[in-house]
C-alpha cells in the first residue's frame, strides 16, 4: 500500500533464525554455551581476528576494552562527542574522563589531527568511532597511537561488514586494526540478535581478561564445570560482571551471520541508488565515503540545506508515513556531561553540533524496495520545496 509506513530500519529475520533458537531453547541449555563458542569462532573467522569474545550488548564491549587496556579513575581517553551516549558512558564507568574532539563533516569521523593535539600525559588510550558504519581514517589513527604508546580502541557498533583498504587489500573492520574492536548487535544494526555484542582482538592476554571479566571473574567457566566428571569448586580472584550472551542469542547470530555479505551488497546498492535519487535536490548533501573505505550503510545520513528546520522536514516526511531520524547525538549537550565530567579538545565541537542539527537519517533496510525508496526521496524533496 502507499501509506504503508516505511520504518527507519526493519531487521532481516525469518525462519532459519527461528528455528536456530530452537537449538538451545530445546536443549536445556540456554544461557552462556555452545553457542556462544561456536558464534565468537565465526564471527572472528569473518573478520580476520585472532580472538572474539561475546558480550550481553557493545556498551558492555566497550567497558571491558577500556578496562583491559589499563583506563582507570583520573585517566583520559580521547573520543568524540558526536556518538550515542554509550561510548562516553564506558569511559566514566572506569572512572576516566572523555576528551571530545571534533569530526569531519563529509564521513561524521574523528578527525587524526585532532586526535594528536589532545594528547596529554593523562591520557590512556584513544577511542574512535566508525560512524553510521563509515570507517575511521585507521591507518592515521593506529599511527598516532603509536607514536604515543597508546591502545586504540575501535567503537565498531554499527561497523559489521564495513572494509577497509589496508596496505593493498580490503580487510573488514574488527581484523583489528587498532587494538580492540566492540561491535552492537542490536535491533538497528546489520546483524541482530535482539541485543548483544563482540569484543575481537590480536592480543591472547586481553581476550583472556575479558572472558574473566564478562562471568564475575570466574576461574573456571560453568560450562567447563557441568562437563567435568568431577567435582569443580571455582574461585573469584577479580571483581567481575555479568556480561554475558546467551546460547539464544548466539544461535539466532549465527544464521544471521550467514546473511551479511547478501545484507552487505544490497545496502550498498541502496546507498548507490539513493545518492542518485537526491542528487538534484538543492543543498541537499549526502554521505562521503573516502576511496579506502567500504561502509555497510548501517544509516544513510544526509545533510539538510542550510536554514532548513531538521524537526519540521522530519515532522512533515512522519506525516507522510515516513520514519527518520535526527543526526547523531552530541554528548556533550546532554545533562549528564553538559554539567562537567569532560574535557576538550582543541578546536572546539562546531562541526559536531552542526551535524547533529542539520543531518538526518533516512529509512535503510534490506527489505526497502525500490518504489519505497522512490517514496522517500519525492517525500524529501516535496517537504523540502516547501520548506523553501
Amino acid at each position: 500500500m502507499s501509506d504503508e509506513m516505511i520504518p527507519i530500519i526493519r531487521p532481516w529475520m525469518g525462519e532459519p533464525e527461528a528455528e536456530a533458537a530452537r537449538r538451545p531453547i530445546l536443549s536445556g541449555w540456554i544461557t552462556q554455551g555452545p553457542e556462544v563458542a561456536a558464534f565468537e569462532k565465526e564471527f572472528a573467522a569473518y573478520t580476520g581476528a585472532a580472538h572474539a569474545c561475546a558480550v550481553s550488548n557493545c556498551t558492555t564491549a566497550l567497558h571491558l576494552a577500556l578496562l583491559a587496556a589499563g583506563v582507570s579513575p583520573g585517566d583520559e581517553v580521547i573520543t568524540v562527542s558526536h556518538s550515542y551516549i554509550a561510548t562516553a558512558n564506558s569511559i566514566r564507568y572506569c572512572g576516566a574522563t572523555p576528551v571530545f574532539v571534533d569530526i569531519d563533516g563529509l564521513t561524521f569521523n574523528i578527525v587524526p589531527e585532532l586526535v594528536e593535539a589532545a594528547v596529554t600525559p593523562k591520557t590512556k588510550a584513544i577511542l574512535c568511532v566508525h560512524q553510521v558504519g563509515m570507517p575511521c581514517d585507521l591507518a592515521a589513527l593506529s599511527e598516532i597511537a603509536r607514536r604515543h604508546n597508546l591502545p586504540l580502541i575501535e567503537d565498531a557498533a554499527c561497523a559489521t561488514g564495513s572494509e577497509i583498504l589496508w596496505n593493498g587489500q580490503w580487510e573488514r573492520i574488527g581484523r583489528p586494526h587498532g587494538d580492540i574492536a566492540c561491535f552492537s548487535f542490536h535491533p538497528r544494526k546489520i546483524v541482530s540478535t535482539g541485543d548483544g555484542g563482540m569484543i575481537t582482538t590480536s592480543n591472547p592476554e586481553w581476550d583472556a581478561r575479558f572472558r574473566l571479566l564478562r562471568q564475575h571473574g570466574m576461574s573456571v567457566p560453568d560450562t567447563v564445570r557441568h562437563g567435568s566428571s568431577k567435582v569443580v569448586f571455582e574461585s573469584y580472584a577479580m571483581v567481575g560482571f555479568n556480561y554475558r550472551m546467551t546460547d539464544i542469542q548466539a544461535a539466532v547470530g549465527r544464521e544471521q551471520l550467514k546473511r551479511l555479505p547478501e545484507v552487505f551488497e544490497r545496502r550498498r546498492r541502496l546507498a548507490a541508488r539513493y545518492r542518485e535519487l537526491l542528487a538534484d535536490i538543492p543543498g541537499l548533501s549526502a554521505p562521503h565515503e573516502p576511496s579506502w573505505a567500504r561502509s555497510n550503510w548501517q544509516s544513510y545520513t544526509v545533510t539538510l540545506p542550510e536554514g532548513a528546520d531538521q524537526r519540521q522536514v522530519m515532522q512533515s516526511m512522519l506525516d507522510r508515513g515516513i520514519a527518520t531520524r535526527r543526526g547523531v547525538m552530541c554528548s556533550h549537550r546532554e545533562p549528564a556531561y553538559a554539567e562537567g565530567g569532560c574535557g576538550y579538545g582543541p578546536g572546539g565541537l562546531r562541526q559536531s553540533e552542526e551535524s547533529q542539527e542539520r543531518n538526518i537519517l533516512l529509512p535503510l533496510f534490506h527489505q526497502l524496495t525500490e518504489a519505497q525508496q522512490d517514496r522517500v526521496v519525492e517525500a524529501l524533496r516535496s517537504t523540502l520545496v516547501v520548506a523553501a
